[in-house]
């Protein structure tokens, strides 16, 4: 509900909200320009009594003073019968320049406040500050969410390119727009009344006037008693007319001066309404405080990016919407499928359960688990595909589920199978899913298979899940779940490095480039011979690279041991018995071309920063981790923990690892093996040096894991044990964004 409102009003106010945030950036740089202007150092000693002794020896015409909220000094008068406005130096009362204002930031600022449509224009803009302060909390209630809670608003960012730049950006605006927002919206209230007006009645005019001979204004003691650093504006009184009075504003309030005495007359102190309105119009147009002002316009000029950024995700997830044909009837159908999704990716992995279903002759519904009937006549068995959402929540799907599960009391139960899908990144991976299968359990359904689980949407582990599925319906079940893949790229292989055929473990490091001049234009050949660029696609080393092999429509993910920066595509392939994709790439020759793919996968890379960095992994696991290292070029401290079989046939990578710590890019080596006679596991060497490991995430190490699954959950529990006298566990250190894993 939060995404739908978020979405549709972001589309609704994506005009108003972008006008006044570009005008209100531009806006902001007038009070930093004006505060460069002014002259404002050691005027707090000087009293306005002073300055007009200076100005009258200058300007013997002066009709008004004004002091603006940047602290320059502007002096109207007349000469030679013409008027003219001075900006001064308060110190020595000398003419800095001439006075103006630009007739663009006048223009500028209509448009930010009416759209230059005038009483309606006002309205609109007060309508683009609603949007916006509605716009900000909703986004910023979203994004809390997603990260598990305010407690973890910092947490790293997850998702595609666009929704992490989009949430990104936001994180670091959010206060600057709800100040803007909340102020703008403050002050469109009060200029339609909405709010009771907060300017007190003008002070009567004095009935007291001496209307003796005016005085020098220099000696006025009115005048002498107020500092320039609060004087707002002065206006003089007619020429040659004894009876009036100058007229004074200052930052507490306002009133008149005797011309001949000097008094002040009939002073009124502003009120509290006044006052609040005062901190606030300063607050939104940062006059007087130009340091706010800039941060505030700063904020400002994310919103288009956000707007454009946020019309990308909602379009991408529109696009993304799945549709389920040939949906049977919930009272007709023999199995049902329950669906759990927030960005509608959990979707497609039903629809191919769904058109797998039936076309092996099932009667197949599949629908949204908030829509979960209380009755279904004929099924006989169920299905739940559900992702979790931020913190172990429900996601947008299923945000009803619970509830309605708990109110039905006599629906007729049947098997039920459970699958979640996560990223075992976050904490509470599949949380939701087990939170699921529990409340079943509990209320006696039968389990159809026990509850598995999907990270990060694995097409193969998928297909597997589906194997589970055709032993237990004793049916030919193929789960081939295809997502839509960013457009492939040419490679041709320019070198391999062979491991392992003595421990019957043959891996290959395999590295690629862009075959020269392959599928471009004479034009981008010579930009890129000028360039010297690689002609490869922008990636990161643990970035994923998808690869098909000849007659299969699922690609196989392997982890880059390089970055684009390095002019080559390198991976590290351990050829698997069977292995449709690790057999066609080991078969490959030098020369031969593939078709490949990049997905980044931003969250398996070290974060920024002098902490220490430790790096564990397992046989082709350490590919990422040699690329991290590869590209350590400011010497951070790097230990790194790999297990391999036997040191004579597969350690890979050795000698480039020990010019790594030669020149200083790789801190410690640790390597252990497990076909030797002091056979070791990683592991087990992490135990051994639990003390020092310790005391490395005492000092905000951060930790990357790369390998098979059972390694990984080894590593888990031996730096569970280690850290436990710290207080904390692996959960605390993947909340705080210090514990990563590519695990396969």
């Amino acid at each position: 509900m939060l995404r739908k409102f978020h979405s549709w009003s972001g589309l609704m106010a994506a005009l108003l909200v972008v006008l006044l945030s570009i005008t209100g950036a531009v806006l902001s740089v007038n009070p930093f320009l004006e505060r460069t202007q002014a002259k404002v150092a050691g005027t707090s000693s000087i009293s306005v009594a002073e300055l007009t002794g200076k100005i009258a020896s200058r300007y013997p015409g002066a009709e008004q003073i004004q002091r603006t909220p940047s602290g320059s000094i502007i002096v109207y008068f007349t000469a030679d019968g013409q008027t003219g406005a001075d900006l001064i130096n308060p110190i020595t009362g000398k003419t800095i320049g001439t006075y103006s204002t630009s007739p663009i930031m006048v223009w500028v600022k209509n448009l930010h406040r009416s759209y230059l449509l005038d009483t309606p224009g006002r309205v609109g803009a007060g309508i683009g500050a609603f949007l916006m302060l509605l716009l900000t909390f909703s986004g910023a209630f979203m994004l809390a969410n997603r990260l598990g809670g305010w407690r973890h608003i910092l947490r790293p960012l997850q998702g595609s390119f666009k929704q992490r730049l989009h949430c990104q950006v936001g994180r670091v605006a959010v206060l600057g727009l709800l100040l803007s927002a909340s102020t703008g919206l403050y002050m469109s209230a009060v200029t339609f009344e909405l709010i009771p007006p907060h300017q007190s009645a003008e002070p009567a005019f004095p009935e007291n006037v001496k209307g003796g001979v005016p005085a020098s204004v220099d000696t006025l003691p009115a005048l002498k008693a107020i500092s320039v650093t609060e004087i707002r504006e002065l206006i003089y009184p007619y020429p040659q007319d004894q009876s009036d009075v100058y007229s004074i504003t200052t930052d507490q309030g306002r009133g008149f001066i005797d011309q001949a005495t000097g008094e002040l007359l009939s002073y009124q102190p502003y009120g509290s309404k006044q006052n609040i309105y005062e901190f606030i119009y300063k607050l939104h147009t940062g006059e007087g405080l130009w340091w706010l002002g800039l941060l505030v316009g700063l904020s400002a000029l994310t919103v288009p990016l956000m707007t454009w950024t946020g019309i990308q995700v909602w379009w991408s997830r529109k696009k993304s919407a799945t549709t389920i044909k040939n949906n049977t009837a919930a009272r007709l159908a023999d199995t049902v499928i329950l669906v759990g999704s927030e960005s509608n990716s959990t979707w497609g992995f039903a629809k191919t359960l769904h058109d797998a279903l039936h076309l092996a002759g099932y009667l197949v519904h599949t629908t949204a688990m908030n829509s979960l009937a209380s009755n279904y006549p004929h099924a006989k068995r169920l299905f739940i595909l559900t992702s979790t959402y931020g913190d172990g929540d429900a996601p947008a799907s299923a945000s009803q589920f619970m509830a309605r599960l708990e109110k039905i009391t006599d629906m007729r139960q049947f098997p039920v199978a459970v699958l979640g899908f996560g990223d075992r990144q976050f904490p509470q991976f599949c949380q939701f899913a087990k939170d699921v299968e529990a409340a079943l359990t509990a209320k006696g359904w039968p389990q159809l298979l026990p509850l598995d689980t999907i990270n990060r949407q694995s097409p193969q582990a998928y297909a597997r899940w589906g194997e589970a599925i055709s032993k237990v319906l004793d049916s030919e079940l193929t789960l081939v779940h295809t997502p839509v893949h960013p457009r492939s790229s040419t490679l041709v292989l320019v070198e391999r490095v062979d491991y392992g055929m003595e421990v019957q473990a043959p891996t290959s490091v395999l590295r690629f480039k862009t075959p020269k001049g392959y599928g471009k234009g004479l034009l981008s050949r010579l930009l890129g011979h000028f360039l010297r660029r690689s002609g490869l696609p922008h990636f990161e080393a643990g970035d994923l690279v998808g690869i098909l092999a000849p007659g299969t429509s699922v690609p196989r993910f392997y982890s880059l041991a390089s970055a684009s920066k390095d002019g080559v595509l390198e991976i590290c392939v351990r050829q698997h018995p069977g292995g449709l994709c690790s057999g066609f790439l080991h078969a490959l020759s030098l020369g031969d071309i593939i078709e490949a793919f990049i997905q980044p996968n931003p969250s398996f890379r070290p974060a920024a920063g002098k902490a220490p960095i430790v790096l564990i992994g397992a046989g082709t696991g350490i590919g990422p981790l040699v690329g991290f290292i590869r590209n350590n070029k400011a010497h951070h401290p790097i230990h790194l923990y790999w297990g391999g079989r036997c040191p004579e046939s597969d350690f890979l990578y050795e000698a480039e690892l020990n010019i790594y710590l030669k020149d200083k890019r790789l801190t410690e080596l640790i390597a252990v093996f497990s076909r030797v006679s002091e056979r070791s596991y990683v592991q087990d060497k992490i135990i051994v040096d639990g003390a020092e490991l310790r005391r490395l995430i005492e000092k905000d190490a951060q930790i990357l894991v790369c390998g098979g699954r059972n390694m990984a959950g080894s590593v888990t529990a031996a730096l569970n044990d280690i850290i436990a006298p710290l207080g904390i566990d692996v959960l605390t250190l993947k909340a705080q964004g210090r514990y990563r894993e590519d695990v396969y």
